[in-house]
């Protein structure tokens, strides 16, 4: 998606060989307009495919999500990273690392919300090492729902994330910007001609 990337090299800072701050129009601050496109592109994708419902992960992957789920007319549901006194105990919950974070959360999302009827759309932020990724495919295996596939907004293709995805039975990974490496501080996408 040619407008998220000329943002990604305009706004977007490297940190380090594998991290990238985008936290003014994705992270902290959310450019509505640029996430209503990437919604409208994730519907355009996937629109054939009978998704009933989406699935993200807090908090992020939510307003992405959202428009996307706007687009589609489906609902949005979001994986908790910490337990709630309102959230219920009937839960499916799934272990996952951040690493830029250094922490691992327990997501959960109520029984009520995913079922064995949906068929899920996951939606996430970034894919680098896959482990949100892994984590969300593990609730909707809980529900039995059947997995569809997934819109990334970010994908970092020099990390293992999306051979991980996939190699625990995903089918389809469309992600919006695929960036192949860092270098000099400069984000090189992958050139999807070649």
């Amino acid at each position: 998606m040619q407008e998220l990337e000329a943002r990604i090299q305009a706004e977007g800072r490297v940190l380090g060989d594998d991290i990238l701050k985008v936290d003014s129009f994705l992270n902290h601050q959310i450019d509505p307009k640029l996430m209503q496109a990437m919604g409208n592109e994730f519907a355009r994708i996937f629109a054939d495919q009978g998704v009933n419902k989406i699935l993200t992960v807090e908090s992020s992957g939510i307003a992405p999500a959202v428009m996307a789920g706007l687009a589609l007319d489906v609902p949005v549901v979001f994986a908790r990273k910490s337990k709630s006194r309102v959230l219920a105990d009937d839960a499916y919950t799934a272990d996952v690392y951040s690493y830029t974070k250094q922490t691992t959360n327990q997501i959960r999302i109520d029984k009520h919300f995913l079922s064995a009827a949906d068929r899920v759309l996951l939606i996430d932020d970034f894919l680098a090492n896959g482990q949100a990724l892994l984590g969300l495919m593990s609730l909707a295996n809980q529900a039995d729902a059947d997995i569809i596939g997934a819109g990334i907004v970010i994908e970092k293709s020099f990390q293992p994330g999306r051979q991980a995805a996939l190699d625990a039975g995903l089918t389809q990974i469309a992600s919006l910007a695929r960036i192949a490496d860092f270098k000099d501080g400069q984000v090189v996408f992958v050139d999807e001609d070649n």
